[in-house]
């Protein structure tokens, strides 16, 4: 009877023992497996983020050809077609006027020059990072509220900091493509964009005093708004759009600055229109 014990508690031992070892592969197999899907969802993550982040880059690079088309038809052109007439003077034209008309056209030039180094500049995306978002804003919304297509305000509040150049290339497309929907659809009169820079978080707020819109009509018609969610997502932000018939639209952008500055987790979504 003491041999069978014995034989029983070695069969129950290694059996527990057996038993033990196997949970423990279980669980390192399931973490090594887990560990691997992380690291395969992170490069699937950050390869959206850099599709978006190219696709950004082109419809900016788009609209920024499109403007400067704008600029030298309507306003470069017609300067130097000023000039080139100013400076077709008769030849009984007394000296005091020549030296007249030569400085009026030299000042115009001088401005032409200066605007041209401006676009030169628009072309590329690096003035977004040595500007700074906020500057990079203020100088579009001069420029809109100089065409008279709408009339925008401009309202920086908080001691403006980087936010890293690629969220802030997001950032000022989501400005860019609320700016579109608005001029496209909404038959707003005023704009107002503000920009709230906190120690531990940031907002960008964006309003108009258009015809607004229903659930149902941002149902169907609403690429653009979806665009401006998962943009604020793929930066670790939230997007909160709130909007209804002849009440205009608010759009606010929120983003913890000291967070990983790309989408790496579940979308925090807040959108009523989804």
């Amino acid at each position: 009877m003491p041999d069978e014990s014995i034989r029983t508690l070695i069969l129950a031992t290694a059996v527990l023992f057996a038993g033990i070892s196997g949970f423990i592969i279980y669980f390192v197999v399931l973490y090594r497996n887990r560990q691997l899907k992380n690291k395969q969802e992170q490069a699937a993550l950050q390869a959206t983020f850099q599709q978006e982040l190219l696709r950004t880059q082109i419809e900016m690079q788009d609209q920024t050809l499109d403007y400067i088309s704008g600029e030298i038809h309507d306003n470069i052109t017609q300067v130097l077609s000023f000039v080139k007439l100013s400076l077709a003077m008769p030849k009984n034209t007394g000296e005091s006027e020549k030296q007249q008309k030569i400085k009026e056209s030299r000042e115009l030039i001088s401005q032409v020059i200066t605007d041209l180094r401006d676009l030169s500049k628009s072309l590329s995306y690096d003035h977004i990072t040595s500007l700074g978002l906020s500057k990079t804003i203020e100088i579009e919304v001069e420029r809109i509220n100089k065409s008279g297509l709408i009339d925008i305000a401009f309202i920086p509040e908080g001691a403006p900091y980087s936010l890293g150049s690629q969220p802030e290339l997001v950032l000022f497309r989501i400005f860019q493509e609320a700016v579109n929907n608005v001029l496209k659809h909404s038959g707003a009169k005023h704009f107002m964009v503000r920009l709230q820079y906190q120690p531990d978080l940031f907002n960008l707020t964006l309003e108009d005093d258009g015809s607004g819109f229903s659930d149902l009509q941002a149902g169907k018609n609403g690429s653009g708004l979806k665009n401006i969610i998962n943009r604020a997502a793929l930066i670790g932000g939230s997007a909160t759009i709130n909007s209804s018939p002849g009440k205009g639209c608010s759009i606010i952008v929120t983003l913890n600055p000291f967070k990983q500055q790309f989408y790496s987790g579940e979308p925090n979504h807040q959108n009523r229109f989804s």
